[in-house]
C-alpha cells in the first residue's frame, strides 16, 4: 500500500512543486526572447528576492507536513486544526508585511543584489526594480498557494491541485504574451503577469477550504504562541535550505560577474530556471517522503519506514536518470527558448549539460534530507541543507572559477552534491558501525524504535478469503504471546468483524482500483494495539456509531462489539486512506 500511496501522491506533488517554477520558467523564456540580455540579467539579479518569499512559504509547507503528519497520525484533530489556523495566520501576516517592506525599500534592495546605483546609464538597475515591484504584488497568493498544497494533499484533493497548476500556467502564458505584444509593460509587466497567475491558482485552491466536506476548520482560539513556535520549528530545516540557496545564488552571481560579466549572469539565469524545473521531480519525491515519514514515525511503524526508504530511493534515481538524459539531449533547444545572443547561448548550453549531471546526487540528498526531518533527525537535516545548497557548491565554484572561468562554476553543482552524498553515507556507516547500503541502515532509526522483533504482526488483506486467514493468524499470534484462549478469540474476532465490514462495503466488483487492507497487531508495554488501514471509501466507524446510537441495539452489532472492547479508539482519514487505531 505504501508504494501505491507514494505513486498517487508523487504526480500531484511534482506538479505542486512546479507552481512557483513554471511561472519563473515562462517569465525567463519571454524575457530572454523578447526583452533582451539586460532584462534577463535583471531577472537573474532579482531571483534572490523570489527565493526569500519561497523560503517562507516552503518553511510553512514543511512545518505543516511534519506537524499534521504527527497530529493526523495520532488522530488529534484539534492539533491538526491548530496547525491549519496558525499557518493561515502566519502566511497572511508575513506576506503583507513582506510585500510592504519590499515596495518601500526596492531601490536599496536592487543595489544590494548587484544591480548598481540608479544612474541614467544603468538600465539593469531599473529593469531589476520593475520586475521586483511587479512580482511582489503577488506575494500573498504566492505564499498561500504553497501552504495550501500539503493540506489538499492530506485531504486527497489531488485533482483540484492539478487544475490549479494548469490554470496558473495558462494564465501566466496569456498574461506574458499580452504584456510583450500588446501592453508592452517591460519587466514590470512580466512580474505582474506572474502575480496574476498566482492569484488564479490561489482562488481555485481556496474554494475547497470553504466546502462542507473540508476536514480542516479555522479556529481562532487555537492561535497560540506555542503552536506558532512549534509550526515554525518544524519548518526551520526547510528555511535553512532556502536561505542557503539564496546565499548561493548571490555568491555565484558575484563570481560570474567577475569572470564572465553580464553574459555569464544571463546564462546562469537560464541554467537556474531550467534547473528549477528539473528540481521539481526530486523535490516532489522528497515532499512525499517528508509527509509519509512524519506519519509513520509518529506511529512508530518501523517496517513502513524501511519500505518508504526503498520506495523513495527508487523513484529519486529512476526519475532523475530520465531527466538527465532528456536535458543533455535537448540542451540547445532549451537554451534557445531563452537566449538569442550566440555567445550567451554557447555558454548556457555547456552550463545546462554540466549542471544536469548534479541532478541524481541532488535528488538523493534532498529526499533523504526530508526523510531525516520527518524522523526527527533535524540537526542532520540542517547540516545537509548547508552543505548541499551553499558550503560545498560555493567553495568549489570559487576555486574552480579561478582555473576554468564559467565552466568551473557550472561544475560546482556536481561536485557540491556529490560531496554532500559522500558525507551522508559516511554518517550512516558510522552510526551503523559498518558499511551498508540497506534501507534499514539509511533509515537511521534509534535501536529501541518501534516494537521489538516478534511483538508485532502485519497482514495484508486484498481479497475476501484473506479475512479469515488474517483472523486465524491474529489468534495464533495472541496465544503465542500468553493471551488466554478467550482473549485471543476476541481479538481475532475484532479484526475479522472490522475487515469483513471494509471488504463488504469497499471491495466493489466494478471498481478497478486495487483495494487492500493493512492490519497491524502489536503488543507493547502491556497494551494490545490494533491499527487497520485501507484505501477504500471514506468511513469513520466511531462517528458512524455515534450517529446511530439510538438505533436498534441488534443493528451494527459488529462495530458495537469492537468499540465496547476498545479502551481507546481513533480514526483519521489522511492521504485518501482510512486509519483506525484501537487500544483494546
Amino acid at each position: 500500500m505504501i508504494k501505491k500511496v507514494f505513486r498517487q501522491m508523487l504526480l500531484t506533488q511534482i506538479l505542486s512543486a512546479m507552481t512557483v517554477m513554471l511561472c519563473m520558467l515562462i517569465d525567463s523564456i519571454m524575457i530572454g526572447r523578447f526583452l533582451g540580455v539586460d532584462s534577463m540579467t535583471a531577472y537573474g539579479l532579482a531571483t534572490p528576492v523570489l527565493l526569500v518569499f519561497a523560503a517562507f512559504g516552503s518553511m510553512l509547507s514543511a512545518g505543516i507536513q511534519v506537524m499534521c503528519g504527527k497530529t493526523m497520525g495520532s488522530g488529534d484533530m484539534e492539533g491538526t486544526n491548530a496547525c491549519y489556523t496558525v499557518s493561515f495566520f502566519l502566511a497572511a501576516a508575513v506576506s503583507v508585511v513582506g510585500m510592504a517592506a519590499v515596495l518601500i525599500f526596492t531601490d536599496p534592495i536592487c543595489t544590494m543584489l548587484g544591480a548598481g546605483k540608479p544612474t541614467p546609464d544603468n538600465a539593469v538597475f531599473f529593469l531589476t526594480r520593475d520586475y521586483i515591484r511587479g512580482f511582489i504584488i503577488g506575494a500573498p497568493a504566492f505564499i498561500f498557494a504553497q501552504i495550501m498544497v500539503p493540506f489538499m494533499q492530506i485531504s486527497g484533493s489531488r485533482i483540484r491541485l492539478i487544475v490549479a497548476v494548469v490554470a496558473m500556467t495558462v494564465g501566466d502564458v496569456t498574461f506574458d504574451i499580452l504584456n510583450v505584444f500588446v501592453i508592452k509593460g517591460g519587466t514590470f509587466g512580466m512580474g505582474l503577469a506572474s502575480s496574476l497567475s498566482y492569484y488564479i491558482a490561489f482562488f481555485i485552491g481556496i474554494v475547497y477550504f470553504f466546502k462542507k466536506k473540508c476536514i480542516f476548520k479555522l479556529r481562532l482560539p487555537l492561535i497560540k504562541a506555542k503552536r506558532c513556535f512549534e509550526l515554525l520549528k518544524y519548518g526551520v530545516p526547510t528555511v535553512i535550505n532556502q536561505i542557503s540557496l539564496v546565499l548561493l545564488v548571490f555568491v555565484l552571481n558575484k563570481v560570474l560577474l567577475q569572470v564572465g560579466q553580464n553574459l555569464a549572469v544571463a546564462s546562469y539565469s537560464v541554467i537556474s530556471t531550467v534547473g528549477n524545473i528539473c528540481y521539481c521531480f526530486g523535490s516532489g519525491v522528497a515532499s512525499v517522503a517528508l509527509m509519509l515519514s512524519s506519519i509513520f514515525y509518529s506511529d512508530e511503524d518501523k517496517p513502513a519506514l524501511h519500505s518508504l526508504v526503498k520506495t523513495m530511493t527508487f523513484y529519486a534515481v529512476a526519475l532523475d536518470l530520465a531527466v538527465i538524459a532528456v536535458v543533455i539531449a535537448s540542451a540547445p533547444l532549451l537554451v534557445g527558448l531563452f537566449l538569442t545572443n550566440p555567445e550567451a547561448k554557447d555558454m548556457a548550453v555547456l552550463g545546462v549539460r554540466l549542471f544536469s549531471l548534479s541532478l541524481l546526487p541532488c535528488s538523493l540528498n534532498t529526499t533523504f534530507k526530508n526523510y531525516y526531518q520527518g524522523v526527527n533527525r533535524v540537526g542532520f537535516t540542517q547540516a545537509i541543507s548547508v552543505m548541499q545548497n551553499f558550503a560545498f557548491t560555493a567553495l568549489v565554484a570559487f576555486l574552480l572559477s579561478r582555473f576554468w572561468d564559467t565552466t568551473g562554476v557550472w561544475l560546482s553543482y556536481l561536485c557540491g552534491e556529490t560531496l554532500t552524498w559522500i558525507v551522508i553515507s559516511v554518517v550512516v556507516w558510522i552510526n551503523n558501525k559498518k558499511i551498508s547500503f540497506s534501507a534499514a541502515a539509511f533509515s537511521l532509526l534509534p535501536a529501541d524504535f518501534g516494537s521489538k522483533e516478534g511483538d508485532c504482526i502485519e497482514m495484508v488483506i486484498d481479497n475476501p478469503a484473506a479475512v479469515s486467514e488474517a483472523s486465524i493468524r491474529a489468534g495464533e499470534f495472541c496465544i503465542s504471546h500468553g493471551e488466554s484462549p478467550r482473549n485471543s478469540n476476541l481479538i481475532s474476532l475484532c479484526i475479522e468483524e472490522m475487515t469483513n465490514n471494509i471488504v463488504f462495503h469497499g471491495f466493489t466488483k466494478d471498481d478497478k482500483k486495487g483495494h487492500s487492507i493493512e492490519v497491524r497487531l502489536l503488543f507493547k508495554d502491556g497494551k494490545r494495539l490494533i491499527r487497520i488501514r485501507d484505501n477504500c471509501i471514506n468511513f469513520d466507524p466511531i462517528n458512524y456509531l455515534e450517529l446511530h446510537k439510538t438505533d436498534d441495539p441488534t443493528s451494527h452489532i459488529g462495530i458495537r462489539m469492537v468499540m465496547k472492547m476498545a479502551k481507546k479508539a481513533n480514526y483519521v482519514n489522511s492521504l485518501g486512506l482510512n486509519n483506525l487505531s484501537l487500544e483494546l
